[in-house]
C-alpha cells in the first residue's frame, strides 16, 4: 500500500474534548467544531439529542461520522441499538472505548479478550460497519516481550477488529507509538492525536508518528483528542488544529 501524501488524511475531533459543551448544547458544540476546520467527528453519545437530532446538527454543521465510541456492555447488551445508530449517522467504525486495566493480567488474558472484541466485530460486520478498540495505558503492558495490544490483535481476525491506537497512552505506557504504527499499521485505520495538554505540548514525537503513519499508508482519519488542557475547551481544540496545519496534516 502506498503511501498517502501528507495533507490527504481528513482531521476529526473526539467530541469528549468539548462534552461540556456537547452536553449543554450538541447542535451548537458540532457548529463551533465545523467552524474551527475539522472534517469530521468521532462521537461519544449525543448530548441531550437522540440519533435523529444528533444527525440533523452533524448535517447541518457539514461534518462527517469518522467513528462511535461505545461501551462494551453496550455492543454486547443493545446490539440492534449500536448498529440502528450507526447506520443512521453513516457511521462506518464503531469502536469499543474501554476495557477494565485489571483484566491485562497475561498474554492468555488479554488472547481472550481479543477473542471476545472479535466475536462483537463478526457481529457488526454484516451491516457494514467495521470495529475497533481503543487503548490507554494498560493495553501496552509487556507480556512475553510485546504489549497487550498485540496479544488482543492477534487473537482476532482483522476483519473483526482493527486499532484504534491512542498516541499518548502508549508513549505514557512507555511504549513508542511510532513503533506500534510501523508494527500494526495496516490494522489502524483511525489514529488518536493526543498529549500532555494541547499536541505538540508534551512527550509524544510527532514527527515519528506521522512518519510512521505516513509509511503505512493506512490512517484514514486522524482523530484529535483532549483530556487536559490549559484553555477553555474549544480554545484548546482549536490550537490542536491550528498546529495540525502547521505540521502541515490539515
Amino acid at each position: 500500500m502506498s503511501a498517502k501524501p501528507k495533507a490527504a488524511v481528513p482531521v476529526a475531533l473526539q467530541l469528549w474534548s468539548v462534552r461540556d459543551e456537547v452536553k449543554r448544547d450538541f447542535a451548537a458544540a458540532v457548529a463551533e467544531v465545523a467552524e474551527i476546520g475539522y472534517a469530521g467527528v468521532e462521537l461519544a453519545g449525543y448530548g441531550g439529542l437522540d440519533v435523529k437530532g444528533a444527525k440533523a446538527a452533524l448535517d447541518s454543521a457539514g461534518l462527517r461520522v469518522a467513528g462511535m465510541h461505545v461501551s462494551y456492555p453496550s455492543l454486547t447488551n443493545d446490539t440492534q441499538t449500536v448498529v440502528g445508530d450507526a447506520l443512521a449517522l453513516g457511521a462506518q467504525n464503531v469502536v469499543c472505548s474501554w476495557w477494565p486495566p485489571g483484566h491485562f493480567v497475561s498474554a492468555v488474558a488479554c488472547e481472550r479478550i481479543g477473542e471476545q472484541l472479535g466475536e462483537v466485530g463478526a457481529m457488526l460486520r454484516p451491516f457494514g460497519i467495521r470495529f475497533g478498540f481503543h487503548n490507554h495505558a494498560s493495553e501496552f503492558r509487556l507480556f512475553d516481550g510485546r504489549p497487550a495490544m498485540d496479544w488482543i490483535l492477534g487473537a482476532a481476525e482483522p476483519r473483526n477488529l482493527f486499532a484504534e491506537v491512542d498516541v499518548y497512552w502508549a508513549q505514557f505506557a512507555g511504549y513508542s507509538p511510532a513503533k506500534f504504527i510501523r508494527d500494526q499499521g495496516a490494522r489502524i485505520p483511525l489514529l488518536h492525536l493526543k498529549d500532555k495538554k494541547e499536541l505538540g505540548q508534551g512527550p509524544v514525537n510527532f514527527d515519528e508518528v506521522f512518519a510512521a503513519s505516513d509509511s503505512v499508508g493506512a490512517v484514514e482519519w486522524f482523530i484529535v483528542e483532549q483530556e487536559e488542557y490549559s484553555h477553555a475547551p474549544m480554545k484548546s481544540v482549536r490550537l490542536c488544529l491550528e498546529q495540525m496545519r502547521a505540521w502541515g496534516r490539515a
